[in-house]
């Protein structure tokens, strides 16, 4: 069983940054990739990114595609997502979801509010 804990979201200006955080336990070594998604008020939630744990291939969508970064501490088993230049469109509840052999597992998600 695996389980994430989201952490980092909050309040940040229009072209600032923030940097979310995905800590997972449990059977980590069964994850196979790890992806970010968003839910925006009012919206269906969206895919944001996805990493590939065996070949460290990276996608993302086109609307974050060179703002925001997936990236993996091994050793703390926790995935990062950091956005830059962020925009009030980028207004969301995020939520990394791990993928492992017959499983999906959500986190509980973290709000991210951009506006000034």
């Amino acid at each position: 069983q695996v389980q994430l804990v989201e952490s980092g979201g909050g309040l940040v200006q229009p072209g600032g940054s923030l940097r979310l955080s995905c800590a997972a336990s449990g059977f980590t070594s069964s994850i196979t990739a790890m992806s970010w998604f968003r839910q925006a008020p009012g919206k269906e939630r969206e895919w944001v990114v996805t990493q590939v744990s065996a070949d460290d291939i990276r996608a993302y969508a086109d609307s974050v595609k060179g703002r925001f970064t997936i990236s993996r501490d091994h050793a703390k088993n926790t995935w990062y997502l950091q956005m830059n230049s962020l925009k009030p469109e980028d207004t969301a509840v995020y939520y990394c979801r791990a993928r492992g052999p017959g499983y999906y597992v959500w986190g509980q998600g973290t709000p991210v509010t951009v506006s000034s």
